[in-house]
């Protein structure tokens, strides 16, 4: 069975979706899907225009783009004007998205300082605030560096008091739907100061039932969803949307394939998806809209590439995204929008760059 070390794990909740369309609308907008991948060796990132009938990706003109070396995840901002890839060396690039092409070109300035490895990347859902987290092997420290975003420029500037200590061992961020608290896995969750960007934790954390572990919050904001990838499984957390305690969903951990190490949500907040590296496949769970208990899904696991490292849904809810770090690809499913099972689409898979591991999915209006 494959195994790396936890320095090497892609990011789950790294994979970041964002749905621009409102309902109700008597005349909406055009939009356009693109994808995003790290590219973990290679040094850059590649972007990929999502056909909204088929799934199929196109690769946009110019791509790959230089990144750093080491990138694992990637955020973009709620509007779709910026892109965030931390470097996993010391620092995170940031991109101004063309929103007729998907192209990416590299804001004035970046990249910036996020201290020794950062690996998660995450936008808060106003746009304002960037977090950076992550780890290195023989760096004692672990903190999650706060950012505030130039809405007209996608500039970054670092949070007073920023970084804010978050423990040891290896860790993953992702933002709750409401913009009041930032998870670092479920085992450390911080209260967003909304004026500043600054980070407190909040009262009981760090939560012992939780991990430092790549993470998925539900649309709802009421699961999250954390995989633990030596014990072949994932945790169900239900949230308290008051004062963002996470707290254990009976049954769990509920079984995935080997080596879990990214998760995702659908945007319906019925579905959860694990790439399970060691296995090279993909495990489907239906979420109880009561209880956030997870069932496996008919036919789950589902077959990946070699090393499934970072997994997405589309915001549209039609298509899953998996990019496999040793086949240097990206596969691509459709959705059974009733039992939520996977089928391959044609073409799939996809070409991507050297050592894939991270991966968005975002839907701009044109």
């Amino acid at each position: 069975m494959k195994r790396m070390g936890g320095w090497a794990l892609g990011l789950a909740y790294l994979a970041f979706a964002f749905a621009a369309c409102s309902a109700g609308e008597d005349n909406p907008p055009p939009y356009k899907t693109y994808a995003f991948v790290t590219n973990s060796y290679s040094g850059s990132v590649s972007a990929f225009a999502v056909d909204a009938d088929t799934g199929a990706l196109t690769a946009v003109a110019g791509s790959p783009f230089k990144a750093g070396f080491g990138g694992v995840g990637v955020a973009v901002d709620p509007s779709g004007k910026f892109a965030y890839v931390p470097d996993g060396v010391g620092s995170v690039s940031a991109f101004i998205i063309d929103p007729a092409t998907g192209a990416l070109a590299a804001v004035a300035g970046s990249p910036y300082r996020a201290g020794a490895g950062p690996r998660s990347v995450a936008v808060d859902p106003s746009g304002k605030f960037v977090f950076v987290a992550g780890y290195y092997p023989y760096y004692p420290v672990y903190d999650v560096f706060a950012f505030t975003i130039d809405a007209s420029t996608g500039a970054l500037a670092a949070v007073a008091g920023s970084p804010f200590a978050a423990g040891g061992g290896p860790h993953y961020v992702a933002v709750a739907p409401s913009g009041k608290f930032l998870y670092v896995g479920t085992a450390f969750v911080f209260a967003i100061d909304g004026d500043t960007g600054a980070l407190a934790a909040i009262a009981g954390s760090p939560f012992a039932s939780g991990s430092g572990g790549p993470i998925a919050i539900a649309p709802s904001g009421n699961f999250a969803f954390t995989v633990l990838e030596y014990s072949d499984g994932v945790t169900a957390f239900a949230i308290d949307a008051a004062t963002g305690v996470p707290t254990a969903v009976p049954g769990s951990p509920f079984a995935t394939g080997d080596g879990p190490c990214s998760v995702a949500v659908d945007p319906s907040g019925g579905f959860v998806y694990v790439a399970n590296r060691s296995s090279d496949n993909v495990s489907a769970f239906a979420i109880d809209a009561v209880t956030g208990a997870l069932t496996a899904v008919p036919g789950s696991p589902f077959a990946s590439g070699d090393e499934p490292s970072a997994v997405a849904v589309d915001p549209s809810g039609k298509f899953v995204y998996v990019a496999n770090r040793s086949s240097n690809n990206v596969t691509a499913f459709a959705i059974d929008a009733v039992t939520g099972a996977l089928t391959a689409i044609s073409g799939s898979p996809f070409a991507a760059g050297e050592w894939p591991l991270g991966m968005a999915v975002i839907r701009i209006a044109q």
